[in-house]
């Protein structure tokens, strides 16, 4: 039997990294997000506190949200692929929506994650995200115009 956190990890873990895998469009990178989250939350972890996730969501975006571009710009590609499973989370989104999410800025893309992907409310994102409700609203309108205008959601003409 697990201990309580590592129980945790294993139940939600699945949900946790699909969350930042839409934010950051690849595996590695959520797989870093989310671990970074979990070992900022882990001394707040209690075993008994139903408001846990929540935390580790919060730290999640807010992690997104505040790294420095170097963090994964700086990255350099090698001449073969690591071998890894392949993940279903990966196809449940299109290509074309997970390209036109990448061109959004960091916080834009946050909040469409989070008020349409795991369907928060408008001041759910303002606490998550340390921002005023006007400024979420602000940010979904441009994110979603935005989205309109990607050529990578662009309707094929028949």
């Amino acid at each position: 039997m697990r201990s309580g956190f590592e129980a945790f990890v294993e139940g939600r873990g699945r949900d946790l990294w699909r969350a930042a895998w839409l934010l950051t469009g690849d595996v590695h990178k959520a797989e870093d997000l989310v671990q970074t989250a979990l070992t900022k939350s882990y001394p707040r972890y209690t075993g008994d506190d139903p408001a846990f996730e929540a935390y580790v969501r919060t730290a999640i975006y807010r992690t997104y949200c505040t790294w420095w571009q170097r963090k994964w710009r700086g990255e350099v590609p090698s001449e073969e692929m690591p071998e890894h499973e392949a993940d279903p989370a990966q196809f449940e989104l299109s290509l074309d929506l997970a390209r036109a999410l990448a061109e959004l800025p960091r916080v834009q893309r946050a909040v469409l994650v989070l008020r349409y992907f795991e369907d928060r409310t408008i001041a759910d994102v303002a606490h998550l995200l340390g921002l005023a409700e006007g400024t979420v609203k602000a940010y979904s309108h441009h994110a979603i115009q935005a989205l309109r205008a990607s050529g990578h959601l662009a309707e094929e003409e028949l």
